[in-house]
């Protein structure tokens, strides 16, 4: 395998696949003791604009019923919340997290921007700009620059691993692009590196030869220290983790990575944001009621989630997750029992700080006259804001025109779910 410095740069994060060793110059402080007392950050992606309608279902809305008539959740199914909302039957196991105070619910939240593309959409969430495509960066890693200001502003010295932001998965994601380093781990298993007992991967070998005989002196010097970035997950034993014997992680490829994001947090290696995404959300046809295709991506989502929150045990306190959605879905059904492409939908917001037990938002209703573009659940809560409130209050940046330019964020204006 050919190897350079261009195979482990891109858009300033640095994307490990399997095998691939962590640039030294990445790994500021390997040795310090990790900051346990710091709050981390998880961000979870649904991929396709999860229906919204479905998933936290306003069943006392008559109308909800009528536009719906094959594929609405039963009022005698609804997970009941507050008596309006309730959850569909195969999110059941968020509801002890919910009366627990732990997870918070807003509706009727997401982007300002109108537009149906997924691609445009995905972008102008994971960008954090909607609307302006020049943006180069992620809300996400600039929400760690805007942490990094603020200690900068009070004059202290923050020191950072390698790990401080990673993503499950092949590549760094949207969100995270940005002049701080991040990490994209496709499988914690999948590392083989050099060190006693242990034989090197192809590509460990190549980039530990490509380390040895480079001239540069960024990269030349503290190749070892390289090694000992990877030999710190390794020490984590990732084969033979075994989560808390009460969490019961899906052996789906989401559940896979909330429990080695868990594993990770838990392995103390200094992780402060930690990002997944989750397919499948896009039911254009057969999406199904109480069963069928929405609902058994609704089952994976809501008991991977469960389990990462009850194999955190204690550590659940310090950790706030927050899950998001390009748009949700049309409020009526379409003529092959799906919903297209719609506007305003859900987040979730778990956490040991989070004011939870409750649904956020104002609720617009879903009288004909009260639909966006006359087919779409309006938006009253732009995504932005409840995610500026999250980052302020995990990661402590404040400096909200940095993570979300343009946007006129202000405190004032919080739903105070933390």
């Amino acid at each position: 395998m050919q190897m350079n410095r261009r195979f482990f740069l891109h858009n300033g994060a640095l994307a490990i696949a399997g095998t691939a060793a962590i640039p030294s110059f990445l790994v500021r402080s390997i040795m310090a003791e990790p900051a346990t007392s710091r709050r981390r950050l998880v961000v979870v992606f649904q991929r396709g604009a999860a229906d919204g309608l479905n998933i936290v279902v306003p069943y006392h809305e008559k109308n909800y019923y009528s536009m719906r008539p094959s594929i609405a959740i039963p009022q005698s199914q609804v997970v009941d919340l507050d008596g309006f909302f309730g959850l569909h039957p195969s999110l059941a196991s968020f509801k002890p997290l919910y009366d627990q105070g732990h997870l918070a619910i807003v509706h009727a939240a997401g982007s300002p921007d109108t537009t149906r593309s997924h691609f445009d959409a995905q972008d102008y969430m994971e960008s954090g700009t909607p609307g302006v495509k020049s943006t180069q960066d992620g809300w996400l890693n600039r929400a760690l620059q805007a942490e990094d200001l603020r200690h900068r502003c009070a004059g202290t010295c923050e020191q950072h691993t390698a790990f401080r932001a990673l993503a499950l998965g092949p590549d760094v994601p949207r969100t995270l692009a940005g002049k701080v380093p991040a990490i994209a781990l496709n499988n914690v298993n999948g590392f083989t590196v050099a060190g006693r007992g242990a034989t090197p991967s192809p590509a460990a070998s190549a980039f530990e030869a490509m380390y040895a005989d480079s001239g540069d002196r960024i990269l030349h010097p503290a190749g070892d220290e390289t090694f000992d970035a990877v030999k710190m997950l390794r020490a984590a034993n990732p084969a033979q983790y075994s989560p808390a014997s009460n969490a019961n992680y899906p052996t789906s490829e989401f559940g896979n990575s909330m429990k080695q994001i868990a594993q990770l947090l838990k392995a103390d290696l200094g992780v402060e944001v930690a990002f997944t995404d989750v397919n499948g959300w896009d039911t254009h046809q057969n999406q199904g009621s109480v069963n069928g295709q929405l609902a058994n991506r609704l089952t994976d989502f809501s008991a991977s989630i469960a389990a990462f929150w009850r194999d955190m045990g204690d550590d659940a306190g310090d950790i706030t997750l927050v899950t998001m959605s390009e748009f949700g879905r049309t409020a009526r059904e379409n003529g092959t029992g799906g919903t297209d492409h719609g506007h305003a939908n859900a987040m979730f917001i778990l956490g040991g700080n989070v004011k939870g037990g409750k649904v956020y938002g104002r609720w617009p209703g879903l009288d004909n006259d009260q639909l966006n573009e006359g087919r779409d659940l309006v938006l009253t809560t732009d995504y932005r804001q409840v995610l500026g409130e999250v980052v302020s209050q995990s990661l402590g940046a404040s400096k909200l025109d940095v993570v979300f330019p343009g946007a006129n964020l202000s405190p004032t204006r919080f739903l105070r779910l933390i």
